[in-house]
C-alpha cells in the first residue's frame, strides 16, 4: 500500500502508516509472549517512532479524504514533529541511561503498551506514558471535530466515500479507546481480563474484516489500492462469456408501433429518473415489475425497438454514469471502485462493456478527452 502507484499516493501512505503501527504493537506483544525477549527490544525501538506518527497520519488521512486533497499543506508537516522527537529518543546516545527491558516486557504482557512507565530511551518515561496517550486523544478528538464540521457528511453525493470514512473512523476509535482500558485496572490482577480483552479485540477485528470483504466498493476503492486491472490489456480485452440471460422465453408479441414507442419512453424515463442500473443485481424481471409491463413486452421493445439485448442496454447506462463520475472521484477512488459504484458486478464485465460502448479502454478514453 505504501508503494502503490494506483489511487492517491498521499492517502495510501498515510493509511499504510496506521496499519504498520498496529502491526508493530501486535508483533511486539507476540515476541514478548513467546519469550523472544532478546529480539523484542529491537522491534520495540524500531516501531516507537511509528507509534508517534500514526495519530497524525490518522488525522491527516481523514481530513485529506473529506477535503479531496492529494498533497499536504506546508503547515501540516509540523504534525510530524513527535515522530522526529521519537527518533531522537530511541537513538543510542552516549548519555542515554540503560533501559530495563525486562520490566518493559512485563508491562507489555499486562497489556499496557500505551502506559509503559519504564524509561525506553533518551527522554524521561513520561515522554511515553503521558506523551502517547495525549497525542492519541488529541488527534482522535480533532478528527471527529473535522468530520462533524465538514460538509462532506451532509453532501448527497459520494455515498461510498462517506460509508468508508465513517466506518474507518469508528473502527479506529474503538481500537484506540480500548487501549485506555488497562489504565482502569492498573492495580488489579489482570491475567483473566487480558485474555478477555484480547478476545474482544479479535472478535471485533474479525467482524470488520468480514464486513470489508462483503463491501467490494470499499475493499477495492480504499484498502486494496495496489490492484491494477488494466496492467494486462490483452487479458482484459478478451471476450467474456455472458451469464445466462434472465429474459423470459421468446413469446409471440403483437404490439402496435405507438404502443412500442410508449413502452420505450416509459422504460427510458424510469431508468433515467430512478437509476436502477446502479443495482448490480437489477434484472429485466425487476424492470417489468416496476413499470407494470409484461416481461416479454420489455424484452421485445429492447431487442426490436432499441436494438440491444437487456445486458448491453443496462450496461450502457452504467458506462454513462461512470464517465460522469470518474472525473469527479478519480482523486479519491480507483477506477475499479467507481465501476462497482456504477452497478457492475465484476471488473471483467465493466472493461468489456466500456470497450464495447466507447471503443477504448477507460484510461485511453479519458486521455483522449483531455487532449480534445
Amino acid at each position: 500500500m505504501f508503494f502503490a502507484k494506483r489511487g492517491v499516493r498521499l492517502l495510501n501512505r498515510l493509511l499504510s502508516v496506521i496499519f504498520i503501527s498496529r502491526f508493530g504493537q501486535v508483533l511486539v506483544y507476540l515476541l514478548v509472549g513467546s519469550n523472544e525477549r532478546t529480539v523484542y527490544s529491537f522491534f520495540y525501538q524500531v516501531f516507537t517512532p511509528v507509534y508517534y506518527l500514526a495519530p497524525a497520519c490518522f488525522y491527516l488521512y481523514v481530513t485529506a479524504f473529506i477535503n479531496g486533497r492529494s498533497q499536504l499543506r506546508k503547515f501540516e508537516w509540523f504534525h510530524f514533529i513527535p515522530f522526529f522527537l521519537a527518533i531522537v529518543h530511541i537513538l543510542p546516545w552516549p548519555i542515554s541511561p540503560p533501559v530495563n527491558w525486562s520490566a518493559i516486557a512485563d508491562q507489555i504482557l499486562e497489556n499496557k503498551q500505551l502506559f509503559i512507565t519504564e524509561r525506553s530511551g533518551l527522554f524521561p518515561s513520561w515522554f511515553y506514558y503521558v506523551g502517547r496517550p495525549i497525542l492519541l486523544l488529541a488527534y482522535l478528538t480533532a478528527t471527529w471535530v473535522a468530520i462533524l464540521k465538514s460538509k462532506f457528511i451532509q453532501e448527497k453525493v459520494g455515498a461510498d466515500g462517506k460509508k468508508w470514512i465513517l466506518f474507518f473512523v469508528r473502527a479506529a476509535t474503538f481500537f484506540q479507546l480500548t487501549s485506555f482500558v488497562p489504565l482502569l485496572i492498573w492495580d488489579l490482577e489482570g491475567s483473566l481480563f487480558n485474555a478477555l480483552f484480547i478476545m474482544l479485540n479479535c472478535v471485533v477485528l474479525l467482524v470488520i474484516v468480514v464486513f470489508i470483504m462483503h463491501q467490494p466498493k470499499l475493499f477495492y476503492g480504499y484498502l486494496f489500492v495496489a490492484v491494477d486491472m488494466e496492467e494486462d490489456k490483452e487479458e482484459v480485452e478478451e471476450e467474456v462469456k455472458e451469464f445466462p440471460k434472465t429474459e423470459a422465453p421468446a413469446k409471440k408479441v403483437n404490439l402496435m408501433s405507438d404502443q412500442v414507442s410508449v413502452y420505450a419512453d416509459l422504460m427510458k424515463s424510469f431508468m433515467e429518473s430512478k437509476r436502477p442500473y446502479l443495482q448490480a443485481n437489477f434484472q429485466i424481471v425487476d424492470l417489468a415489475n416496476e413499470i407494470n409491463i409484461p416481461v416479454h413486452h420489455c424484452s421485445f421493445v429492447i431487442n426490436k425497438f432499441l436494438e440491444k439485448n437487456f445486458r448491453d442496454w443496462i450496461n450502457g447506462y452504467r458506462i454513462d454514469f461512470f464517465i460522469i463520475q470518474y472525473p469527479l472521484k478519480s482523486d479519491k477512488m480507483t477506477i475499479e471502485a467507481i465501476a462497482y459504484e456504477s452497478g457492475f458486478k465484476s471488473l471483467a464485465t465493466f472493461y468489456n462493456a466500456f470497450k464495447k460502448e466507447t471503443g477504448l479502454m477507460p484510461k485511453a478514453f479519458f486521455l483522449t478527452k483531455k487532449v480534445s
